[in-house]
């Protein structure tokens, strides 16, 4: 069955594949319209029209530039009666979809797959905080209606805020917060950076409610860092995993 987030959406889609290895299915009504990330198609009904053009101007052009993704957003149409649109994030994980009624949230680089035309899609600066953290100089910024579908490496877990209440993430597991709420990056232990090195979470995002932040259950930068030894080196030629079996 087609999910709808609420009563107010005109955006029907289907998430599939599980946590593991979701995508997402939209259905579209004749001349209905979806934006997705480049590159985010599976498959497509073939009366569907496929344009590219480029989202958020010239900042939106530099963030992505710097964060190495397309400069393009891709539209698809659906000409002359209904059509399927089958969307997927490059990365194993979890697709979900949040209704923004009238809310705005900042959405990491890498976690928005798509949204409806009546989403407002920008790019907000993040300043050193983001560059500090890891995870890039630039937010997706999305506001005003619509359903925007999100994508994370892992599982996706929603985390509610209450007024007064302080949530810490390692800033590695961040996949979107409310815009309004405030937060700061910081090392992860107060007692310095040596206790934070040590421990692995070097740096966390910490905010304040109220509002809610959902979580990545999975670091592709943590994964990058595992596989690391396991690659074939210039100089020995081999990988730590073919020198414990001889190769």
């Amino acid at each position: 069955m087609l999910a709808t987030t609420s009563a107010a959406s005109t955006l029907r889609y289907q998430l599939v594949g599980g946590n593991a290895f979701a995508c997402a299915r939209v259905e579209l009504a004749a001349g209905q319209s979806i934006l997705a990330e480049a590159g985010a198609m599976v498959s497509m009904s073939g009366n569907v029209d496929l344009q590219s053009r480029m989202q958020g101007g010239v900042m939106g052009a530099l963030r992505r530039m710097v964060t190495r993704e397309s400069v393009f957003v891709s539209t698809f149409t659906a000409m002359g009666g209904p059509a399927e649109v089958l969307l997927a994030p490059p990365v194993p994980g979890d697709v979900i979809g949040l209704e923004l009624e009238g809310r705005t949230l900042l959405v990491q680089s890498s976690s928005w797959l798509a949204s409806d035309p009546e989403t407002r899609i920008d790019t907000e600066f993040a300043g050193f905080r983001g560059l500090f953290a890891g995870e890039g100089l630039f937010f997706i910024r999305l506001s005003g209606r619509g359903t925007a579908l999100l994508s994370s490496y892992g599982a996706i877990v929603r985390r509610p805020i209450p007024a007064g209440g302080r949530y810490v993430v390692d800033t590695g597991h961040v996949v979107a917060f409310d815009a309004a709420m405030p937060y700061q990056v910081r090392k992860a232990s107060r007692r310095g950076w040596l206790r934070s090195i040590v421990s692995g979470e070097a740096l966390v995002a910490e905010f304040a409610g109220p509002g809610e932040v959902w979580l990545q259950t999975r670091n592709l930068q943590a994964l990058a860092g595992a596989l690391f030894p396991l690659f074939p080196t210039q100089q020995h030629g081999g990988t730590d995993l073919g020198r414990l079996f001889g190769d």
